[in-house]
């Protein structure tokens, strides 16, 4: 991977469906410094906790065949809300000028539930996106793995 370019005041955004990592640059561009700005946690409930009903059946309209529904993935489901209050979040740091650029770093499923729930104010303030899982390394590793 490239070497990431980032200036003062950039916020590099870690996360996956459960943990999210706010993290700014304090340094400069050549010698980049990351501070933790916040960092938000998802509790995600057992299955059983969450949907208790076994699968739905669907008879068709037409002869005497049935089949089963899918089950609702709710842990999937969970984690995307929190993608969702996460993009939020961001939608409104972005929309108050601070930052003024973004490096969002996460899984490809996570990656992708996050595009769609940008704003265009985010979409245009995303200078740079990586699709690993770096939430559970420390902010020294994040820090050697972009930057070198």
């Amino acid at each position: 991977m490239d070497k990431v370019k980032i200036h003062e005041g950039d916020w590099v955004v870690v996360c996956d469906g459960r943990k999210a990592l706010i993290l700014e640059n304090i340094g400069d561009w050549k010698f980049p410094n990351l501070h933790t700005r916040e960092v938000k946690e998802h509790e995600v409930p057992s299955t059983r906790e969450q949907g208790t009903d076994a699968p739905g059946r669907v008879q068709a309209s037409v002869g005497t065949a049935t089949s089963s529904v899918e089950q609702t993935d709710w842990h999937r489901e969970s984690e995307r809300v929190f993608l969702e209050q996460l993009a939020g979040r961001l939608d409104v740091a972005v929309a108050s000028g601070r930052p003024t650029r973004l490096i969002v770093i996460a899984p490809p499923r996570a990656l992708g539930t996050l595009r769609q729930a940008f704003s265009p104010a985010v979409r245009g303030a995303i200078e740079t996106e990586i699709a690993h899982d770096y939430v559970k390394l420390p902010v020294s590793e994040i820090e050697k793995r972009l930057f070198g």
